[in-house]
């Protein structure tokens, strides 16, 4: 029996990097796991990738960074699994770094409606199912750039502060649901969040700001040290773990 056996999940992002490995590693630990993302072929790898594992996993192709598009996965992984435990807010984009007098209007919105209206409009319709069904789990993908300021430019910056108070103020209102909301806030993960579409076009000056510190950063980690802690998060054994941003670091932001 794995530790998630029986539970079902919806992990957005899940096509690559953090997001892929936390619907491989939910798998293997017995969820049954909606996997959302774009690109539909990377979706049908990790499904084939995991067919021998106690859960399994569905693919669901969609662009969150529309609403109608939130309210559809979370209605699929009902429909397609019958309920919903665990919602895995893992999808996001990173900025180019500017400051808040350089931010261009039309990445501000991008940046935002993926990484903090998604997961607003997703937490809005997985509480009322967690209420009716008697608690549920919610794990946010924040970043260190959630609970410092100047890590990356201010779109990325305002979209992980947001995400953070919205966790918080999630875990704390809906307590006594049954419902428990917490964050991870990876910093230095091998991902391929850099190579996002506003990267090719960085601030130079934001960016030589935001990395000034980089050389406190201890090592780089990868997506499955961020996944085995979204494992606990979502377990049994993280019950009484609630309303918390929890840095996956290294140690890099202990400096």
């Amino acid at each position: 029996m794995g530790r998630l056996s029986g539970k079902v999940a919806l992990v957005t992002g899940a096509s690559s990097g953090m997001g892929r490995e936390i619907a491989y590693h939910y798998a293997k630990e017995g969820a049954k796991v909606l996997a959302v993302a774009r690109r539909a072929d990377r979706l049908q790898q990790l499904a084939a990738d995991v067919k021998d594992f106690a859960g399994e996993i569905q693919p669901f192709a969609a662009d969150i960074s529309k609403e109608e598009n939130v309210y559809a996965m979370i209605e699929e992984a009902i429909n397609v699994f019958g309920t919903l435990d665990i919602l895995v807010n893992n999808a996001g984009i990173m900025d180019n770094f500017a400051p808040v007098g350089d931010v261009d209007s039309d990445m501000w919105e991008n940046v935002l409606s993926i990484n903090l209206y998604a997961p607003f409009y997703a937490m809005k319709r997985a509480v009322k199912h967690f209420m009716e069904k008697g608690g549920g789990v919610i794990v946010n993908i924040v970043s260190i750039s959630g609970l410092h300021g100047g890590r990356a430019g201010a779109a990325y910056t305002a979209s992980k502060h947001g995400l953070a108070g919205l966790t918080r103020n999630t875990a704390f209102m809906y307590a006594k649901h049954n419902i428990r909301c917490n964050a991870i806030c990876p910093g230095a993960i091998e991902t391929e969040i850099a190579s996002g579409v506003y990267m090719q076009n960085v601030h130079q000056e934001g960016a030589l700001l935001a990395q000034a510190g980089i050389g406190a950063n201890p090592r780089t980690g990868s997506p499955a040290e961020v996944a085995k802690v979204a494992v606990f998060l979502a377990s049994d054994e993280a019950g009484f773990v609630n309303g918390q941003c929890i840095p996956v670091d290294g140690g890099f932001t202990a400096y």
